[in-house]
């Protein structure tokens, strides 16, 4: 799959991670498709540092991997005995006690929460496997664009473990607990039309027009105005946690602030 921003030069680029800017429009690629852009601790901080470098301009952040995969989940090296050269094995990390290991899981999960920040809207462009971290990847954004080939899977619980980087709240917001449940339970693969018709996907195209696709998207999102979407979003992301009459208090108190700027009375 070609890079929509290889003309751009790279404000980060390292450990299978590109973060290219184009004014209000960053663009994140998984640059390893040798390795099916599989997940490592270092990919991880590397995604975290692309989100901490996102310049003030950015309003829509697209997600895309190289290759025939969007990401094909945990590097399997972790799984081995000795692991990945410079990271912690697996028997290391279940030898470190309780609070050392929720900071080591903590700062793995910084890689997925940033996403969902108000001031941006990210877009996870995914074809083929999405597998595990990688599902939990593309759940970490706020909107999905899936290619034909697109296959969904959570296969943690058959490594007899959870998914743990930030994908169970958002898959239950978007397909219901029993789905959810029976999604991670079993590993099966998802595809594109059951992940358009259960709301993982908001749209599935074939794979040649992914990108196009995604770029559609972004420039749409692009052409309503900043703070009106900050709002929107905000108000739309807290609306679960939210009673009927907070979630109108929380509308009024939006629109007053939306009003008064257009009139130019704001604070």
């Amino acid at each position: 799959m070609a890079s929509p921003d290889q003309d751009l030069a790279p404000v980060l680029d390292k450990d299978g991670v590109r973060l290219t800017v184009d004014d209000a429009l960053a663009t994140v690629t998984l640059t390893n498709p040798a390795k099916r852009n599989a997940q490592s601790p270092a990919l991880w901080r590397a995604l975290a540092e692309a989100g901490r470098s996102l310049p003030g301009s950015v309003r829509v952040v697209v997600l895309r991997g190289e290759g025939q995969s969007f990401s094909a989940g945990l590097d399997r090296q972790m799984f081995s005995p000795e692991g990945i050269p410079g990271e912690p094995t697996f028997i290391e990390l279940a030898r470190r006690d309780d609070a050392g290991l929720d900071a080591t899981i903590a700062e793995f999960q910084e890689a997925f929460t940033w996403w969902r920040r108000t001031d941006i809207v990210s877009i996870a462009a995914v074809q083929g496997h999405a597998i595990g971290a990688g599902f939990q990847l593309a759940l970490a954004c706020d909107l999905r664009v899936v290619a034909d080939d697109v296959q969904f899977a959570m296969r943690e619980t058959n490594l007899g473990l959870v998914p743990d980087l930030t994908g169970t709240h958002p898959l239950v917001s978007l397909v219901g607990y029993a789905r959810a449940l029976e999604i991670c339970a079993t590993g099966r693969f998802v595809q594109a039309e059951e992940a358009v018709a259960s709301g993982l996907a908001n749209l599935a195209v074939p794979g040649a027009e992914l990108d196009a696709a995604a770029g559609d998207l972004a420039a749409a999102l692009l052409a309503a105005p900043r703070d009106a979407v900050v709002e929107t979003k905000a108000l739309l992301r807290g609306a679960g946690d939210r009673s009927y009459d907070e979630q109108r208090a929380a509308e009024r108190q939006a629109q007053a602030r939306r009003l008064r700027d257009l009139a130019g009375v704001g604070e």
